[in-house]
């Protein structure tokens, strides 16, 4: 499932995301914080096993998001999330549902400036790393860096002298 991601190097904590995130529904579903000078996002991690749906008395939370009609506020899901990503507004339990509902996407990409938010695909970066990865241990890997770098050179030159011996 897509997730929200927020690139902390590039998020200057204008919070444009959560006031347009409150203003579309009926509390903000990202919150920015700031620790050590740097911003980072507290949004829902659409949990494979998650914890909120698995509590919730009423079945009122699904991974599309929250039934606002089955929802009866007991606060459970908010007491449960690993990240602290529900929220909880007028009774009601909260999370992120990557604007669904809306058809331009999600309201908090829009709303940022400076493009420090977006949607990405857990499995995709994980299919990705693990290629990049088989590619190294295999000796296919190409650093970016037309030169390589010591340890491309080091292992370039002994693969060199393997095939020289044989």
């Amino acid at each position: 499932m897509d997730k929200i991601s927020v690139n902390s190097t590039l998020c200057d904590g204008c919070l444009n995301c959560e006031n347009m995130c409150a203003s579309v529904h009926t509390a903000s579903r990202i919150k920015i914080i700031e620790h050590d000078s740097s911003f980072y996002s507290i949004v829902c991690q659409h949990c494979e096993s998650a914890p909120c749906i698995k509590i919730c008395p009423t079945d009122a939370i699904t991974d599309e998001g929250v039934n606002t009609k089955k929802c009866i506020g007991c606060g459970l899901c908010v007491m449960v999330c690993p990240f602290g990503a529900m929220t909880f507004n007028n009774s009601v339990a909260e999370k992120c549902d990557l604007c669904s509902d809306r058809d331009e996407g999600p309201a908090c990409i829009k709303a940022c400036t400076k493009r420090a938010i977006n949607i990405v695909n857990p499995q995709k970066i994980k299919a990705k790393n693990q290629e990049k990865y088989l590619a190294k241990m295999a000796g296919l890997y190409e650093p970016d860096s037309k030169k390589g770098g010591f340890v491309h050179v080091i292992t370039s030159q002994a693969r060199a002298r393997l095939v020289l011996d044989e």
